[in-house]
């Protein structure tokens, strides 16, 4: 099945894709409860009628999208099962693992060199760093609280810590009050738990790795991975892939 639409409905954000005939072409991304923008960005986008392909890791915000896109009279399917997707799983559970990370995997396979093991690295509302071996099968990986979390578990569970914007590159060292301190602290514990992880699996490995970076953070994170491929599109890249591969 072709996708002329992808949509990956996130914790935070909806993601639109507009796809060509090989990629996806043109992104943007909205507000996850605003029906009156994804009004106006389907406006703006009037020619491109369905089918819609929805993928996301929030259930109640995604299928309120779906009963709206249906609504306008537009033609949708939803991407939910493993087994619909072009990837093997090697975890005991399949259908407990979050729809975003195997679709980034499909995406991550569609560009690995052949034989080389991947490392995803999606920075979001949480941090996943999954690992795709090198036959293209998802091996598994790791989970961890993103930078606006952290933040804002400082703030909600101290009795004096400020609510600090996550911080757009590196911050200072040392930090000379208390929001820089926490800067500091948000940042280096989420981009040096990426950095020991990817560590690990390549002892793991034994071999050189390939590494995705994505994710609404990892423009952020780029400068501490510099290796890493940054690719803002992967999740509705894999969508759009997957989608082909249903019949």
């Amino acid at each position: 099945m072709r996708a002329n639409i992808v949509v990956d409905v996130g914790n935070s954000r909806i993601k639109w894709g507009l796809c060509g005939p090989d990629a996806v072409r043109e992104t943007c991304s909205l507000p996850p409860d605003e029906p009156t923008a994804w009004r106006r960005q389907l406006e703006l986008w009037s020619a491109a009628r369905g089918p819609w392909i929805v993928a996301g890791v929030h259930p109640t915000r995604r299928d309120q999208f779906i009963e709206w896109l249906r609504r306008e009279g537009q033609n949708v399917r939803l991407l939910e099962d493993p087994g619909d997707l072009p990837l093997r799983v090697l975890v005991a559970r399949p259908d407990h693992v979050g729809v975003d990370r195997l679709l980034d995997a499909v995406a991550a396979n569609s560009r690995r060199t052949s034989g080389i093991p991947a490392v995803v690295i999606d920075a979001g509302s949480a941090v996943t760093v999954d690992l795709i071996d090198g036959s293209g099968a998802f091996a598994g990986g790791a989970i961890l609280p993103g930078m606006r979390l952290m933040a804002k578990a400082l703030h909600d569970y101290t009795a004096l810590l400020p609510l600090i914007p996550v911080p757009d590159r590196g911050p200072t060292v040392p930090g000379t009050d208390t929001p820089a301190a926490m800067e500091l602290g948000v940042f280096w514990s989420v981009a040096g738990g990426i950095v020991a992880l990817l560590r690990e699996y390549r002892a793991f490995c034994r071999s050189q790795i390939e590494i995705f970076l994505t994710g609404g953070d990892g423009g952020r994170l780029h400068a501490i991975i510099p290796e890493a491929q940054l690719w803002p599109e992967m999740t509705l890249e894999g969508i759009r892939l997957s989608a082909e591969a249903l019949s």
